[in-house]
């Protein structure tokens, strides 16, 4: 710990100023200028030096890259599709699951989700958050309704809830295509107006 305190003095900005001015001390040493009193010449130098130098700034904080997350993203996008292989469905929630699987691949296979952090976001909850817990919470309670006959069965919720979800990527790829659209349509414009006389 002290160590680690010493070397950051070593390298800071104030040690770095303060031994500069501290070298033209001896510099006036050499010279003769200081003459009999040059320690309190040098370490009066390096003392100012130290005192004018500017204070330490704390490193600005490293985020990743909008590229990594979108990576981490389709790696935890595989995870998910691999757990969700593991858990038996019913039919008609195995196949909107399907649906819901499939149009996140192709929504993940864009690039422009960088630009758009909210749509990101959205995307992000959904693999990492809603589409695990909708799975789990089914899985779990379906033990229950067992030991429970006669209640709501758990199936109709996670149908519900693939649904809404499937609804949300359908939005979020139609925000997309939109966006494509208006930006073809600016370069068309582009050019055609760089193009007229």
């Amino acid at each position: 710990m002290a160590t680690n305190k010493a070397l950051r003095y070593l390298e800071s900005r104030k040690n770095l100023t303060g031994s500069a001015c501290g070298i033209v001390g001896l510099a006036l040493t050499f010279t003769g200028l200081a003459g009999a009193y040059w320690p309190v010449v040098v370490a009066g130098l390096y003392g100012a030096g130290a005192l004018i130098a500017p204070p330490e700034r704390p490193a600005a904080p490293d985020f990743p890259d909008p590229a990594e997350q979108l990576d981490v993203l389709r790696a935890d996008f595989t995870t998910l599709r691999d757990y969700l292989k593991s858990v038996d469905l019913p039919p008609a929630a195995a196949g909107r699951l399907t649906e819901l699987s499939e149009l996140l691949a192709a929504l993940l296979a864009q690039d422009d989700w960088t630009t758009d952090p909210e749509a990101f976001h959205t995307l992000s909850r959904a693999v990492r958050q809603d589409i695990p817990e909708s799975v789990d919470t089914y899985a779990r309670t379906r033990w229950w309704t067992r030991l429970a006959p006669g209640t709501e069965p758990p199936e109709r919720h996670l149908e519900r809830q693939l649904s809404l979800l499937h609804t949300e990527a359908e939005a979020l790829a139609a925000a997309l295509r939109e966006s494509e659209a208006r930006r073809q349509q600016s370069h068309t414009h582009y050019l055609e107006g760089r193009n007229s006389p």
